[in-house]
């Protein structure tokens, strides 16, 4: 016996645009987005505003619930949309029926976003309508066409992405140079769009600079310039040491530019990274002028890299980090003695004096000791500036730069992309050509093994070399200290002491040595 069915007409016809009642009236938002790309020039944002507002409310059965937007942002990735975020939101808490747009491209660009989207709305109940391309998303074949739409304006995407890199990699090759202005400590566009130095802020740079030349870390700078309450480039209070670190090594303040130090990595997400070689680096010279020198610049660089080993110490003063224990090769730190009444006085003591088995010989001293001892040693190099900075000037002859090294840096550095030329052929040969894979191995390590014994021999040479370089500019800056002083000193000069020491030893209450950044010694007897 066969059932007996009756069949229930349904009352709202879910995959079309209209619903079966005409009572029924649907809360209505549109979305508009003008992207960076210029897209469409003859249609202005507020074009669309107007266009969508009045779009709308000429639909009876629709009620206009609002207006959502995002201008200037680029429509591959929906996360920094907040007016698309803003709409989505609404549309899940129940606010919104029906959403207008003009088209997928507008919607989004990335096809995972446009999926996923249409797909939470159309859950919740709500559709989207996009115009120019005719589509209704409860219509069942409409997720084919979106996917193919969406996948279409993706590759555009993709390809106006390639465009403008290519774009941006040719002005590099040219060597076109572009700042960060409204972060970028020193420099101003100018009327031609090339930089111009701003010299309220090249005073500071080159302070920094100064600074750091005088001894004082990148948090030691910092802490300064933030007690000062100077702003920093970026308009902020709070200096940190990053920041300080970031002007002190930007090549840009002597006058070159190295491009694409940074790379997008993917044109969706807009993610940058470091460019640790993927793509091509352009290194400009001259491009722009310079704050400071190229020496100083250089100097700076040698400092920094010469501190990297060293261990600073909490303390604070000129002389934290520079007091060495000779007993047992500890750092100096500051010790207040009295805190609490007139007698208040602040002392250098080892900090590992008491740490081992034996307790260290070497004395504490009296900050006042400190400076007078390097105001005497000072003086007694002055009094005899001639013969000292004769005595230099052959310390400098003597590390002058050596051909035969150079000559053995080139020589591997021909070795280098000699060996590299033969993996790169080797390669290539191996993808056309049916080689003995063992063979092919065998070979190919070997030369590998070549290339990275090449590489660690002139890793060491460009080290020994980049040394007599720092000691070379190290020498220079004493002899010029020196013949800055027109006479004896009298009394203690801390960016003097900041230049040319790079510690003092303590043997014993009488006995210390000044080692000078130059890595040369003065012996000097307490009296």
């Amino acid at each position: 016996m066969a059932a007996n069915v009756t069949v229930i007409p349904p009352t709202v016809q879910f995959y079309t645009a209209q619903p079966l009642s005409t009572t029924a009236v649907r809360r209505v938002c549109g979305y508009a987005r003008v992207s960076t790309d210029n897209e469409e020039q003859l249609t202005s944002y507020e074009a669309q505003m107007d266009y969508y507002k009045r779009f709308i409310s000429s639909h009876e059965d629709w009620e206009f619930v609002g207006l959502y937007s995002d201008e200037g942002i680029s429509g591959t990735n929906i996360k920094k949309r907040k007016g698309f975020q803003k709409m989505i939101q609404d549309a899940m808490n129940g606010k919104i029926d029906l959403i207008v747009t003009k088209s997928i491209s507008r919607f989004a660009r990335n096809t995972v976003d446009s999926i996923s989207t249409v797909r939470k709305l159309k859950a919740k109940g709500v559709e989207v309508f996009f115009e120019k391309d005719g589509l209704w998303t409860f219509d069942p074949a409409a997720e084919l066409t979106i996917t193919i739409l969406s996948s279409i304006a993706q590759e555009e995407s993709r390809n106006l992405s390639q465009n403008v890199t290519w774009g941006q990699r040719a002005r590099f090759a040219n060597g076109k140079v572009t700042m960060p202005y409204k972060r970028f400590l020193g420099y101003d566009k100018g009327e031609d769009g090339q930089p111009v130095i701003n010299e309220e802020q090249a005073e500071l740079v080159r302070r920094i600079y100064a600074m750091c030349i005088n001894g004082m870390t990148p948090s030691l700078i910092a802490k300064q310039l933030t007690s000062e309450n100077i702003p920093t480039p970026g308009g902020r209070h709070n200096w940190q040491p990053s920041v300080v670190e970031s002007i002190l090594t930007n090549e840009k303040y002597k006058g070159d530019a190295l491009l694409q130090k940074t790379f997008c990595t993917d044109y969706l997400t807009k993610k940058m990274k470091p460019n640790e070689g993927e793509v091509p680096q352009y290194y400009v010279e001259g491009s722009h002028p310079a704050i400071v020198s190229a020496e100083l610049f250089d100097h700076v660089q040698s400092e920094l890299k010469r501190r990297k080993g060293i261990r600073y110490v909490a303390s604070s003063g000129c002389f934290a980090g520079r007091i060495v224990c000779g007993d047992c090769g500890s750092i100096y730190g500051a010790k207040v003695w009295h805190s609490n009444s007139k007698y208040r006085r602040t002392v250098w003591q080892c900090n590992g004096k008491f740490k081992g088995a034996e307790k260290c010989s070497t004395p504490h001293f009296y900050e006042d000791q400190l400076k007078e001892v390097f105001v005497n040693a000072m003086n007694s190099l002055i009094a005899d500036r001639d013969s000292v900075i004769e005595a230099y000037g052959d310390i400098l002859r003597s590390i002058a730069r050596n051909k035969d090294l150079e000559a053995e840096h080139d020589a591997l550095q021909d070795e280098s992309d000699v060996v590299l030329e033969l993996m790169q052929k080797m390669v290539k040969e191996n993808s056309h050509t049916a080689l003995d894979q063992s063979e092919y191995q065998h070979r190919y390590n070997a030369l590998v093994e070549r290339y990275d014994r090449v590489q660690g021999h002139l890793a060491e040479v460009n080290k020994t070399i980049e040394a007599q370089e720092a000691k070379r500019l190290e020498v220079r800056r004493f002899i010029k200290m020196l013949k800055k002083q027109d006479g004896l000193l009298t009394e203690f000069d801390e960016e003097l002491w900041y230049a040319v020491v790079d510690k003092l030893m303590v043997r014993s209450a009488t006995e210390l040595t000044f080692i000078f950044k130059d890595d040369t010694e003065l012996p000097w007897t307490v009296g």
